[in-house]
């Protein structure tokens, strides 16, 4: 008999298709990666909940930077599930992917200490993409991310799907 499928999350949510995209390239690395051993899935922020987390093995956290900040979405998640989660899911490994327009760092440091509140267990370098929007017309428009940024999402769902088929983290 072959055990169950571990089950990777990918909860997120995307204004300008950036971080959509860079979502998608994640779930095609951790599809090929993988195959059937890892179940992916990827979830809205905006109709994810505390269970979606609890169920899954390993979770990514993807979200724009807004205003130096995690999305709104991706924060009525946290304010939603943050308490149902409390002490239930320590050391579930995760990962983070923001999509920023110059910085990203404000929101992968408050990302990590949300993370660190729920004793979460980070297995990879937060993936932080650039789209170096600087007006607010580039900022609102809408994003093509390049090829190479595209291959570092992939790589990051092949690392966290061969690294859950495994049995690494």
């Amino acid at each position: 008999m072959s055990a169950a499928p571990r089950r990777l999350l990918v909860v997120w949510h995307s204004f300008t298709g950036a971080t959509e995209a860079m979502v998608g390239a994640l779930l095609q690395g951790a599809h090929a990666a993988a195959g059937d051993a890892v179940q992916v899935s990827a979830v809205r922020a905006a109709d994810a909940v505390a269970d979606d987390v609890l169920m899954a093995d390993a979770v990514v956290f993807a979200t724009p930077e807004t205003l130096a900040s995690m999305s709104g979405a991706m924060k009525d998640f946290f304010d939603r599930s943050y308490y149902p989660l409390l002490g239930r899911c320590e050391g579930k490994p995760y990962a983070l992917l923001v999509c920023a327009g110059s910085d990203g760092h404000p929101t992968i440091a408050q990302l990590r200490r949300v993370a660190l509140g729920l004793r979460l267990k980070e297995v990879a370098e937060p993936l932080l993409v650039c789209t170096q929007a600087q007006t607010a017309e580039a900022i609102l428009a809408a994003k093509t991310v390049p090829e190479a940024e595209l291959a570092r999402g992939w790589e990051l769902g092949a690392l966290l799907a061969a690294g859950l088929e495994l049995g690494v983290f």
